[in-house]
This record gives structure tokens, C-alpha cells and sequence, in this order.
């Protein structure tokens, strides 16, 4: 092994690999290693200006018995940055250190390696790299488990499980699954994987592995701090932090699938105006336009929005409309665009990449050509109309099958950066509107990668069930994205699918979800209602037959019930706008998400590792949603301190669980005082 300090960075080479170990924010050291010539020169996440801070490094010996009882000398090199220091031994293995107690070690089990756990006879590395045939690596990275330890964060997927520790989560973007590869750990530590390749990480009892089918750099970052909220205030401090969140879009959006028609909207928006209902957003969702990849509204239905949007202005309501990524082959665009190269590319077979309601391409927005040619016609076509907002839907992207070695972008290979189309997608129109000066950019997404959040993203689950097992699942998902540093984050309320408008279980969940949405960063009615009774407005065939729409999905919606529950909701998040902006200016400031999970305010109760349940909305507010059918009462967890229901005015001390009451007008929830 040969050691080098590269002007304060480690630099071991070893067998035709170069480890680089280097100074990357403040306790946090990035690591990099590859079998080319040269890194590729990809920051990825770690986009934000560094430190500069000088690490500390220092070659010395280890000695290690020999077969025969005597013991040699073999090189070792140390490098420290504040809290944390990395040793990397004469095998490459490298052992990670927080104020000089070991944390994480590479997994090693081979000859000449200097770990102490037997079985060296397996034949096992720390980093192995599998070529491909004249391309890149397969690449796997192997760590060292620790008995105990919890694990969080690493974004949103469907699942009740918030600690990770056992779990095998795939590394690609679908529906309703957004990978964000930050992990918080419960011994002080984040871990980062910075590489946006397809692939999977298994935190395994007796292994953690990391994955990535395709790529030319090992690349992750690695920080310390005494509890979670100090994670993520190093972590967002070198991938970015959310902008400040406009007051104006604070308070309730209302949305459907699908208004069909301008008059539609305008319908709506008068209602909830004349009933003293202000509306901060109102969205217009898939199919106003004529096919895929026009981004532009259908005259027979839009005849005059901009006429239409100058209106919902002067009730105070901001507009957002749908923008899919998808380009039919009968859009005015499809043949400049893929002339063009600015279409995603098949390996093999159709040009084709997604076949929902038509014949599609999906846009590459890696191609800075592509960027510049979608803003130029949403320009035009809705920005200068005066929208105010973009739904950036489908994007994973959506694909017709998930099929990533069949795909290519203008940066490489699907199966190399897949999971950082969310963003460059979002940037489409983040960079372009920052560019002409827009006032604070807003975007909802259904996906989005590390740092994503400083791109104006609004992530939401996704088009999940509206089932309880669904909405078990999103508490646990929005608590863990917001671990992964993304703090804007909502749920369709009621779930997106299989909601029956007329089914009394459904409505008691659509309550529930709703109780539950006043205290999520964005509140946002949203749904796909069945049954689907509603009669197309013409027989045209978007590639397979009419395309439906929803049952109603208004505040009145469900009867008197319910409107009363949701108009009581409606009224706590407007008196909660106050404590909205702390909390959005806290997520600004140093990236604390607004949805908490408990031991993120209460790191030293043990029992608050624990808890999937219940959360804690910025550092006063502890909400416990009622997540099963029938319940009117749960228990929930007080912490240290005192605490009062925001209901009733009573106080409870800390330190013990109370049984509170959940009757169907409300969900239990404490302020700390």
C-alpha cells in the first residue's frame, strides 16, 4: 500500500485502485476510490461550497503476528477532520472513528488483512469491483454491523418499518418509492452514499452492504455529531437546504383527478371563495393538455386560461399545473426533440419508454439542451399565462417497465444515474425560474434524490392506496424522508387510489388522513374517487380508450360530517401559520424537517427511538395520528416536560404514557409549554 498527502487529502493506491479520503465539511470526511486512471470528477450531492477546514494526517505502523509467532510492521495512515478521523490499514480496509471510538469498519475477510474476527479464509473484500466487458464496475462495498444500532432516514419507501437496521431497500426511483441514500445512525454518525447508480443496500444483521450496478467511482461521505439534529445540519450544510417556503402557499391546495375544464376550476374556486374558504392553491392535474410532451392546454376545454387564472388571482389562489415528462409520438414536439437527442435512449428494441394513454418517449433531462427546450415551451405556454406553480409528476420517471440497462441518458448509462432524474428534472424549472427572478419556487414532485431539497421540491408518497395499512406506511415514510434532509414533503389525503366516496370505512380513513394532513408541512386534498361513473366530455382515444375522472373531492364533498371536521382542520393550520414559518425557516436555516421524529427533539429517551407512531411537528407540537378504524382513543408517549392537549387546555407531566382521547372530530395532540 502506498500512502500520499495530497495537500491535506489521504491518498492510498493499492493493487490499480486509488482511495482518496479527504476534508469534506465540518466532522465529515469523503471518501472516494476507483479503478481508472483518474476520478471521474462528479460532486453529485455534495453541491455546496465547502469549509476550509485543513484535516490532519499521519502515517505510522501496526504490528502484526505473523504465522510463525513473530510479529512485523506493516504501514497504516490516519486522517482527521474535527471529530472524526479515518485509519486505513496496509489492506485498504478502512476503519472510521467519532472522537477516537470506532463506529464503522469495512468488512474484510481475506488474507493479510489486519480486522480480528476470524475466517480470513473466505476470500471476502472490503471493495469489490466487477467489470463489465469494455465499460465500467459493479460495485460493492461492505461494512461491518453493530449489534444494537438503529438506522433512519434513506428517503421514503412503503413500508411501517422507520428503523432501517434488517432492512434490504432497493436504490431506484418508482412510484411511490423515492431513494434518498442519507442514513442517520442512533451511534452518531450520517452516512451518505453519494452515487446516483441503480442498485440496493442491505442493512443486514451480520453485514451492510452497498450496491451499484454501474459506475466509475466508489463515492460516499461520512459525518458525526452527538445527536440527529447536528447530522443534518452537516449534512444539508454541503448538499443544500431547502429555500424559505412563501407564506402564501402555507395553507390548504386543493386538487382532484382531474378537473377536466376551465369552468370547472373556476366552479370550484367560487364556492370555497363564497363560503370564506381561502384556497392557497388550486391544481390542475394530467390531460388538460391535447397529448404527452405538448405542455400546453387544450382549447377545446382551456379556451381562455389566462382569462381563468387572472381570476382565481383575484380570489388569492395561486395556480399549479401538471407537467409530465412523457412525450407522445403525436406531440407537435416529439420529432424535434428526438432529431435532437434531447429523448431518453433504448439500448434495444422500440424506441419507447412509457405507454400509459399513448405512445411514448421520456424527456432526458440530463441534456442541458433538453432543459432549455421544455422551459422555452412551458414558458410560453404556462408561466408567462401567470401559473405560479409546476406539478412535476411521473418523476421517477415512470416507465413502461423498469428496465435500466435498457436505458440512456446524455451523462451515461440508466443503471449509472437513474436516481438523479428527479432532480435534474426539477431544475428544468427551479434554475430557469430563479433565473428570471421568480418569487420563491414552489414545485411538487413525486420523487426526488440527495439534495433535492434545495431545488424548491415539494416531494409527495406518490399514488398510494387509500387504505390504513397505506396510511400507517406514510407516517413512517414522511418521518424518514424528512431524515434524509428533504423537510417538504405531503400525502395525498385519503391516499390516491381505491377510495370509494360512498363507502362509510373510507370516509372515516379520509377523516383520519386528514386530522392527521393539518400538521404535515404541505396540506393537500388529492384523490382518484371511486366509482368512476362520471361520463367522458367526448370519445376521443388518448391510446386505449377515454381517460376518466374522479368523483368530487371538495371540503363538501362527504356530507355534513365531514366538512365540519375538515372546515375545523382548515381553521388550526391558518392559526398555525405563525409557527408554519419557524418552523419552514428552521428547515431553511439549518435543514431540521418540520415532520420530527421523536428522538430527533428527545435524543437521549431511549423510548423515543422506539416510536413510529407518533412525531413531534417542529419542537412544540407532539401529534399522534389515529391509525386504525374504530379507534377513539390511543396511547401516546410524553416525553420529559410538560405538555398540554390542544383541545381540552389539559396538562399532562412528562416521562409517561397517557391514554387520550381520539373521538372521529379529532386526533390527539400536545403542545410542549
Amino acid at each position: 500500500m502506498q500512502f500520499i498527502n495530497d495537500k491535506g487529502a489521504l491518498v492510498c493506491r493499492r493493487q490499480g485502485e486509488t482511495l482518496r479520503i479527504e476534508a469534506w465539511g465540518a466532522d465529515s470526511l469523503r471518501v472516494r476510490a476507483t479503478m481508472y486512471p483518474a476520478f471521474s470528477g462528479e460532486d453529485w450531492a455534495l453541491t455546496e461550497a465547502l469549509p476550509t477546514q485543513t484535516a490532519e494526517i499521519a502515517f505510522s505502523e501496526e504490528q502484526k503476528r505473523e504465522g510463525d509467532g513473530t510479529y512485523r510492521a506493516y504501514p497504516m495512515a490516519t486522517i482527521t477532520n474535527g471529530r472524526i478521523s479515518a485509519t486505513v490499514n496496509h489492506g485498504g480496509v478502512i476503519s472510521l472513528y467519532r472522537d477516537g471510538k470506532l463506529f464503522l469498519r469495512e468488512y474484510y475477510r481475506n488474507y493479510g488483512g489486519s480486522i480480528t474476527r476470524e475466517s480470513h479464509c473466505l476470500k471476502v473484500v472490503n471493495r469489490e469491483w466487477r467489470p463489465y466487458t469494455g465499460g465500467d464496475y459493479r460495485l460493492a462495498v461492505r461494512f461491518e454491523p453493530n449489534d444494537g444500532e438503529k438506522l433512519f432516514g434513506m428517503g421514503q419507501y412503503q413500508q411501517p418499518y422507520m428503523d432501517l437496521k434488517g432492512c434490504l431497500l432497493p436504490l431506484r426511483q418508482q412510484n411511490s418509492q423515492t431513494t434518498v441514500p442519507f442514513a442517520v445512525s442512533s451511534l452518531g454518525y450520517g452516512f451518505l452514499w453519494n452515487n446516483p447508480a441503480v442498485g440496493q443496500v442491505s442493512f443486514g444483521k451480520n453485514l451492510t452492504l452497498w450496491e451499484a450496478d454501474c459506475c466509475k467511482d466508489m463515492d460516499y461521505w461520512v459525518t458525526v455529531a452527538d445527536h440527529p439534529k447536528g447530522l443534518l445540519c452537516n449534512y444539508t450544510a454541503v448538499t443544500g437546504r431547502a429555500p424559505m417556503m412563501r407564506e402564501d402557499a402555507m395553507g390548504f391546495w386543493q386538487c382532484k383527478l382531474r378537473y377536466r375544464t376551465q369552468d370547472e376550476v373556476l366552479t370550484i374556486a367560487r364556492r370555497y371563495h363564497e363560503m370564506g374558504i381561502q384556497l392557497d392553491v388550486i391544481v390542475i392535474d394530467f390531460f388538460h393538455w391535447t397529448v404527452q410532451g405538448d405542455w400546453k392546454f387544450d382549447k377545446t376545454y382551456w379556451p381562455d386560461p389566462k382569462t381563468m387564472i387572472d381570476e382565481l388571482h383575484s380570489m388569492g389562489i395561486k395556480v399549479m399545473v401538471s407537467v409530465w415528462p412523457s412525450v407522445d409520438r403525436r406531440s407537435e414536439n416529439f420529432y424535434e426533440m428526438a432529431e435532437h437527442g434531447l429523448l431518453m435512449r433504448t439500448e434495444r428494441g422500440a424506441m419507447q419508454t412509457y405507454d400509459y394513454q399513448g405512445d411514448c418517449v421520456t424527456l432526458d433531462p440530463t441534456n442541458p439542451e433538453t432543459r432549455a427546450f421544455v422551459w422555452e415551451k412551458c414558458k410560453a405556454n404556462y408561466y408567462d399565462l401567470g401559473i405560479d406553480y409546476f406539478w412535476l409528476d411521473n418523476s421517477e420517471p415512470d416507465l413502461g417497465k423498469y428496465d435500466f440497462d435498457n436505458y440512456r441518458y446524455h451523462i451515461g448509462p440508466a443503471m449509472s444515474c437513474s436516481n438523479i432524474f428527479p432532480q435534474w428534472y426539477s431544475r428544468i424549472f427551479y434554475d430557469n425560474e430563479t433565473a428570471i427572478g421568480h418569487p420563491g419556487v414552489v414545485n411538487l414532485l413525486r420523487c426526488g434524490w440527495a439534495g433535492s431539497q434545495k431545488y424548491g421540491n415539494v416531494l409527495w408518497s406518490g399514488d398510494v392506496p387509500s387504505t390504513w395499512e397505506s396510511l400507517r406506511d406514510q407516517v413512517a415514510a414522511g418521518l424518514n424522508i424528512g431524515l434524509a434532509g428533504i423537510p417538504w414533503w405531503n400525502t395525498d389525503i385519503g391516499g390516491f387510489m381505491e377510495g370509494n366516496v360512498f363507502d362509510p370505512e373510507f370516509k372515516e380513513l379520509l377523516a383520519r388522513w386528514y386530522e392527521w394532513a393539518v400538521f404535515q408541512p404541505v396540506m393537500r386534498l388529492h384523490g382518484d374517487r371511486e366509482p368512476f361513473t362520471i361520463p367522458a366530455l367526448d370519445d376521443r382515444d388518448w391510446g386505449g380508450g377515454y381517460l376518466h375522472t374522479g368523483q368530487d373531492n371538495e371540503m363538501w364533498s362527504y356530507g355534513e360530517e365531514l366538512f365540519a371536521i375538515m372546515k375545523k382542520g382548515y381553521e388550526q393550520r391558518r392559526a398555525l401559520k405563525p409557527y408554519l414559518k419557524q418552523i419552514f425557516a428552521e428547515a431553511h436555516e439549518n435543514g431540521s424537517p418540520l415532520l420530527r421524529a421523536m428522538f430527533y427533539e428527545f435524543p437521549e429517551d431511549e423510548k423515543c427511538w422506539t416510536l413510529s407512531d407518533q412525531y413531534m411537528f417542529g419542537p412544540d407540537y407532539l401529534v399522534a395520528p389515529v391509525l386504525s378504524p374504530g379507534a377513539r382513543e390511543r396511547e401516546v408517549y410524553l416525553p420529559a416536560g410538560t405538555w398540554q392537549d390542544i383541545r381540552t387546555g389539559e396538562t399532562f407531566a412528562g416521562g409517561q404514557t397517557v391514554t387520550a382521547a381520539a373521538p372521529i372530530e379529532s386526533i390527539p395532540v400536545f403542545k410542549k409549554t
